[in-house]
């Protein structure tokens, strides 16, 4: 069996298989492919065993023995019985399955699925020799891996038995250890091997128990990784060939060279003296623990390196909470000016499960890699710490960036735009007595922004940004940006910090509910005689949309003197002008719970809540459904504002304006008073109203008579309808 030819699995963590392919190809071994948990190859068993014991990244190897088919748990059965286990298993031997991935239904549970295989294999072995093999779940002498997916699976001996990470120099652990594997992997993609030949030192100012210093030291050493094992899995497997295993072996202890380690070459520091302790001790245990230096010594005492160059590499903590990642920022601060401190002209990296923590290293990184540290997805941030890795201050680089943009020619042309469109809107506003306004509105297409002031006490400009499409080029959108957002201050005559930048993107269906940020931060501004709470910065509008404006007011001279119904009512502001306006009554609906508190709050603003105002947390269209249905208040005026598309866990079906309009218009003239009217609006652009409505009510169309001048630019802002149920003839 030692000639024959097999097929394996080589089992690694995600976002290594490239790694573990490079190595196992220098150890001479047939690579076939990749696969994003692992790479397969073929060989002989010494090939097998090679890998096993030198690959520095794989998990498992796994020797293909077949496949089984999984429609029930009998042909499971029936398949792993036709096997020749006699071949493979002593009579009175152990054996223990494991089972992995999904398959079909019936097999839910690994535990179901690994009983039967084992069924079908001690049946097997007792028919043919009257004996039955017994279960070890630790230790046995045949380990088996059934690779579930979807209707098949496949059967492997694991060479290894226990994990391939588990080196045996690691009896002592601290909290959240890295996999040896994994540290070998971080150590390959930092580049360590080329580095260590050039001459190059090691460090880990955080070590912890030390694995990363010594893995790197096994790596400089050549050190086969297998050699600290106790017992490989296949040691009790009956395809065993020790004669083969024992010149594996012997040739990977002959080419160990521990002596090319030197002196003072390799060093891991740590605060907590607990972790030194057991970095001392699994450092005795790995055979290059001579040339490994080990110290209790806190970051902010870290002194300069005696070598010139070497890769410095770490794993800070990252924390698991809110509260303990802001405790955290000051820690990587720290790190960042260390690395540079005592560092200079080394390779770096920080591996953080953390990755928005990395910027608080001050550093700018050159290559960022994905990593898993078990279900925690990492980053690797690697750096060349010179004066290139230090990441400039953020306020004074984009200081200097819109300094330059502001001398390029387009922004001076974006500027006189800008400023004629001011002068004569504010001009208009001043009439109009309009506090918030649009004042531009991609008037000159290369620069595709709309331009919102909010004013009351103190004057906002709530700048969106049309996302540009893909073949715009992304520097190309960003000079643009700058150059409009240079011009700003000075045309509106405002400071930076009142002028709030966002980019507008298609939604998805209900984003429009999602929170954007961790703290709402709320302005009151005006409209007419009503003062209206807006945020320029938490969710995906401000919470007043100005080019409704006009319908607002017209809901507000409809409603005087009757019961009033706000559908989809968002922020409430409609509800405001009504309730303002005189309506004896109003309720007011939407899905989400933060717009209706937004709502109650805007009408506390203006001096007009009380319990005549209700508010109702539901999915619009269901909630028609359920007035409907039994007999309630009737509504002298509704306003039906929805969204172009929506799309909630919360909602029953879907939402789309143009195809659904017309049933939602039905369900509401349900609720009117006999001659109460219906205020529809939305925003699609290609809205067409269904001509089928012209049936049952008398329709006007008031786009026009709601469009405002400050919209005039673009008439398809909204569309407006009032609807009237018509009388029975």
């Amino acid at each position: 069996m030692t000639g024959a030819r097999h097929e394996y699995f080589a089992a690694c963590p995600r976002h290594v298989p490239d790694l573990l392919a490079g190595e196992l190809r220098a150890l001479g071994l047939d690579v076939s492919r990749e696969h994003p948990a692992g790479v397969s190859f073929a060989g002989s068993l010494r090939d097998g065993y090679r890998a096993c014991l030198e690959s520095r990244t794989a998990s498992r190897v796994l020797l293909a023995l077949g496949t089984v088919p999984l429609e029930s748990p009998e042909t499971l059965y029936a398949g792993v019985r036709e096997f020749e286990w006699e071949a493979h298993l002593r009579p009175e031997g152990t054996l223990a399955i494991d089972v992995v991935g999904q398959g079909p239904a019936w097999l839910r549970h690994s535990q179901y699925a690994a009983q039967k295989a084992k069924d079908a294999i001690v049946d097997r072995m007792r028919e043919r020799t009257g004996q039955r093999p017994s279960v070890d779940l630790d230790a046995p002498d045949l380990r088996l891996n059934l690779s579930v997916m979807r209707d098949r699976g496949s059967l492997a001996i694991d060479l290894g038995g226990a994990p391939l990470h588990r080196r045996g120099y690691r009896q002592s652990g601290v909290e959240a250890p890295l996999k040896e594997n994994l540290a070998a992997a971080l150590l390959l993609r930092c580049g360590w091997p080329a580095i260590h030949a050039a001459g190059g030192s090691f460090a880990d100012p955080m070590c912890g128990s030390g694995t990363l210093v010594i893995e790197a030291a096994l790596m400089a050493a050549d050190f086969a990784p297998g050699l600290l094992r106790r017992r490989f899995g296949f040691e009790g497997w009956l395809g065993h060939d020790p004669a083969a295993w024992d010149e594996v072996r012997a040739a990977a202890l002959e080419r160990r060279r521990i002596d090319a380690l030197g002196r003072g070459r390799f060093h891991g520091w740590d605060r907590d003296q607990t972790a030194i302790r057991a970095a001392l001790a699994n450092s005795g245990r790995s055979g290059v623990g001579d040339h490994l230096h080990f110290e209790r010594r806190d970051l902010g005492t870290l002194e300069k390196a005696t070598a010139d160059s070497g890769l410095v590499l770490v794993n800070p903590p990252y924390g698991v909470r809110l509260d303990e990642t802001a405790g955290l920022e000051p820690v990587y601060a720290q790190l960042g000016r260390k690395l540079l401190e005592c560092f200079p002209g080394w390779h770096a990296g920080v591996f953080t499960g953390n990755p928005p923590l990395g910027r608080a290293l001050g550093l700018r990184a050159h290559r960022s890699h994905t990593f898993f540290n078990g279900p925690i997805e990492c980053r690797l941030l690697r750096f060349d710490l010179g004066p290139e890795a230090v990441q400039p201050d953020p306020a004074e680089a984009r200081r200097k960036r819109l300094a330059a943009a502001g001398e390029r020619p387009g922004s001076a042309m974006f500027a006189n735009r800008l400023r004629k469109n001011l002068a004569r809107l504010e001009s208009w506003a001043r009439r109009e007595d309009v506090a918030c306004f649009r004042v531009y509105d991609a008037d000159m297409p290369e620069y595709a922004f709309a331009i919102d002031l909010y004013g009351n006490d103190e004057r906002w400009a709530y700048v969106q940004e049309y996302a540009p499409p893909a073949t715009v080029a992304q520097d190309a959108a960003r000079g643009r940006r700058d150059e409009a957002l240079a011009a700003l201050p000075g045309v509106l005559g405002l400071p930076e910090e009142r002028i709030v930048l966002r980019v507008r993107r298609r939604q998805r269906g209900g984003e429009q509910y999602e929170k954007q940020g961790e703290e709402a931060s709320f302005h009151a501004v005006r409209e007419g005689r009503y003062r209206f709470l807006v945020n320029f910065t938490d969710y995906l509008d401000t919470g007043l949309f100005l080019d409704h404006r006009l319908t607002r007011r017209r809901v507000g001279e409809l409603a005087a003197g009757r019961t009033f119904l706000n559908l989809f009512a968002y922020t409430g502001t409609a509800t405001v002008h009504a309730a303002g306006a005189g309506a004896l009554a109003s309720t007011t609906v939407d899905m989400s719970h933060t717009y209706l508190a937004w709502a109650r709050r805007n009408l506390a603003l203006n001096g007009l809540a009380g319990p005549q105002h209700g508010y109702v947390q539901a999915d619009c269209l269901s909630w028609l459904e359920e007035q409907a249905a039994s007999p309630g208040r009737r509504y002298g005026v509704v306003f039906v504002d929805p969204p172009t598309h929506s799309r909630s866990k919360r909602m029953e079906r879907d939402f789309d304006v143009q195809r659904d309009h017309a049933a939602l218009l039905r369900r509401v003239a349900r609720l009117l008073e006999p001659d109460g009217v219906i205020v529809f609006s939305n925003n699609y652009q290609k809205f067409r109203l269904d001509p089928g409505l012209a049936d049952g009510f008398d329709v006007r169309d008031i786009t026009r008579a709601t469009l405002p001048e400050d919209f005039a630019r673009n008439p398809r802002i909204h569309c407006c309808y009032e609807l009237r149920v018509r009388a029975a003839e």
